[in-house]
């Protein structure tokens, strides 16, 4: 289980859309790919979840994430999110729940020991609201908790001991999916809890989906597919890079658990509240899809920007989430942060996540046959987030943004020539630029196409007032299949550039067999940096190239301490405090760029006091991808202990931190008094 906040704490805050793919594209203006040359399309595996329900994963909505308990979370915050669904279309993609999380009950039961709604916020009561979310064509969930109270400080009355008599009132007021969470649970054992509940859902007669939030604490991929239709695999999600990563590697081993039913949970989506960027949404979105993950709006879509609605609508991602078969991808490969993630597909095809973990762009590459297709003369291969179909020989491949996924379904289809080509975007060469400096980039456009592209013209754009010259031929009468274009550029930001991101965008033009032109356009980012100071420096004071963290950003000279910026402690190891450092939380990684002219990092290096006698981590330097330094397993009974790295020549050192083999339960670590020289 991973760290939790104090207070605010609580480990979870927290049917069928069209079952074959052609609606949802067509629904879009999509042109779906044959699949004649591949096998029989598998049938759908019966659901083990004794209910019958969930037999695609759950989508809908939840407030835990954006609202928590504030008083925001309300009857009108509900009604109005089923409003949206409704008028924005959400409902039509698929989306069906509206669930209330903690904080809609009042702190006592009543003289009936029944549970009554928080007057305040629901004023007419549950029911009233139940019926004007089914009014809308809709369904409404609940949550309460397997232990005598709910999570929350206030605490809200649990469901332990009166499991019979809530499932009950949960029936009558008509709610069709609950949330059972694990807070205060008295150390009865899980399985018996969970099972207790799932016992008195079936015994009310009504067709509740039944969410088991447990954690992840008692593996419950191994046990609660006959009990419930989706179990949480990890602690609490957080609005962070840091945090989606690691929930998505934990979840991303369990796919034989989970299919029509029962499904993995890696809990709720952030999308749309602002803690990270489009491009990290997409791939949030993008692997919960792939995952077979349920898909819970955790944004407030009242105030959502139409990049967020872009998002969480767009049909052909879902449409993998969705899939009748109901498997969850598998991973292929992860080396360096190169993920290929791969679903198998009710109608044959295979769904291929190409998705960069790194901070840099990659390339990333599979094959359709190592994907799970049958040998072909060709495939068509469509890419649903620019939801253009192409034609490949069997490669797929593509450069892939800094913390981007590139999406594809690919089938075996005796209709693929009537595409045009994929073409492979590349960059070789350092996008690290010093103002006033000029570096040199190499470009490929690369044809993965059955069909030869034609007319081929390559591009580099940057931002006003930068350089960018081409030193080699920009285009290409014919590219056949496997033969590239390749593009040698010499790229300069003007002196005085500010150090930051900055956009280049690298685009190819090229004409099919059948004359269609085609634009195909990967943004790149360069990062403008400075070299630290001749003698050296606290690396706390320089700017960073990135940073990913476990929980919360990570924080310049204070420890790590709760998910908001600037809410840190002194940093204390052992009782000794200190000045300077980073707080991070596992698993962590910070990167500085040193320029080749430094020759030490060094560090007094622990976990931080602020959580008591938890926590266990280690630490790690690297200089330009080689580990150079690392400790043992420290823990909170430790005093801080020194660490030292060469790093003599590095162009990037990177710092990290894992949670020591046994997962991330309150893991601040403090990376004290950290220096290099230069």
């Amino acid at each position: 289980m991973r760290h939790l906040p104090t207070r605010t704490t609580r480990t979870d805050r927290r049917g069928l859309i069209g079952a074959l793919l052609a609606g949802l594209l067509c629904a879009a203006g999509a042109t779906v790919p044959a699949v004649a040359d591949s096998p029989a399309p598998a049938p759908a595996p019966t659901p083990r979840a004794g209910n019958g329900l969930a037999l695609t994963p759950p989508m809908g909505f939840n407030n835990w994430n954006s609202t928590h308990c504030r008083a925001e979370f309300n009857e009108s915050m509900v009604k109005g999110i089923a409003d949206i669904f409704v008028e924005k279309g959400l409902k039509d993609a698929g989306y069906e729940y509206v669930n209330l999380d903690d904080c809609w009950a009042k702190p006592q039961r009543n003289a009936d020991g029944k549970l009554e709604a928080d007057p305040q916020r629901f004023p007419n009561g549950i029911k009233a609201v139940a019926d004007y979310v089914h009014s809308k064509g809709l369904k409404i969930g609940i949550y309460t908790s397997a232990g005598t109270k709910t999570c929350d400080s206030v605490g809200l009355p649990g469901a332990l001991g009166h499991e019979y008599s809530d499932a009950r009132q949960f029936a009558d007021w008509g709610i069709d999916y609950l949330k059972y969470d694990n807070c205060n649970n008295q150390g009865v054992d899980a399985k018996q809890r969970y099972t207790t509940m799932r016992d008195a859902l079936a015994a009310t007669g009504r067709p509740i989906v039944y969410s088991i939030c447990e954690w992840g604490q008692n593996k419950p991929w191994e046990w609660a597919g006959e009990l419930g239709n989706l179990w949480r695999t990890t602690g609490d999600i957080n609005d962070s890079w840091g945090s989606m990563l690691s929930i998505m590697k934990q979840n991303l081993p369990l796919a034989a658990a989970a299919g029509p039913g029962h499904w993995n949970d890696p809990d709720m989506l952030e999308v749309g509240n602002g803690g990270m960027t489009d491009t990290e949404y997409r791939t949030h979105f993008s692997m919960w899809s792939v995952m077979a993950a349920p898909l819970l709006i955790g944004s407030d879509l009242r105030k959502a920007s139409p990049e967020t609605f872009e998002i969480l609508s767009n049909h052909e991602v879902i449409a993998v989430d969705q899939d009748p078969l109901g498997k969850q991808g598998t991973v292929l490969s992860s080396a360096d942060g190169r993920w290929v993630v791969t679903k198998e597909m009710q109608d044959g095809s295979r769904v291929v996540a190409l998705f960069n973990e790194t901070g840099s762009a990659q390339r990333i590459s599979t094959t359709a046959e190592a994907a799970g297709l049958p040998k072909a003369t060709a495939y068509t291969m469509r890419d649903l987030w620019e939801h253009t179909t192409y034609n490949t020989a069997g490669s797929v491949s593509a450069t892939v943004p800094a913390h981007g996924t590139v999406l594809l379904r690919i089938a075996a289809d005796t209709k693929w020539a009537a595409h045009p080509p994929a073409v492979e975007l590349g960059l070789k060469g350092s996008l690290l630029v010093e103002a006033g400096r000029t570096v040199t980039l190499t470009t490929t456009v690369t044809d993965l196409g059955r069909t030869a592209a034609t007319a081929v013209s390559a591009a580099l754009t940057g931002p006003s007032g930068w350089q960018v010259k081409a030193t080699s031929p920009t285009g290409s009468p014919a590219l056949p299949t496997g033969r590239a274009l390749t593009t040698r550029w010499q790229v300069t930001a003007p002196a005085g550039t500010a150090p930051g991101m900055y956009d280049l965008t690298f685009t190819a033009q090229y004409r099919s067999p059948t004359g269609t032109r085609v634009r195909s356009t990967v943004p790149f980012r360069a990062h403008v940096v400075v070299a630290p100071p001749a003698g050296g420096s606290y690396l706390s004071d320089l700017p960073r190239l990135s940073a990913t963290n476990g929980w919360g950003p990570v924080e310049q000279d204070t420890s790590n301490s709760e998910s908001q910026a600037g809410d840190g402690n002194p940093i204390t190891i052992g009782g000794t405090v200190f000045a300077k450092g980073l707080g991070v939380h596992a698993d962590s990684a910070v990167e500085f760029y040193t320029g080749g002219a430094c020759s030490a990092v060094t560090a007094q290096v622990g976990v931080d006091d602020e959580k008591g006698t938890k926590g266990t981590v280690a630490f790690e330097v690297w200089a330009d991808g080689t580990k150079v330094a690392s400790t043992g397993v420290l823990t909170n009974a430790m005093p801080a202990q020194p660490l030292s790295a060469d790093v003599s020549g590095a162009q990037v050192v990177r710092l990290v931190v894992t949670d020591g083999g046994d997962g991330t339960d309150s893991d601040h670590a403090d990376w004290a008094d950290l220096r290099i020289s230069c």
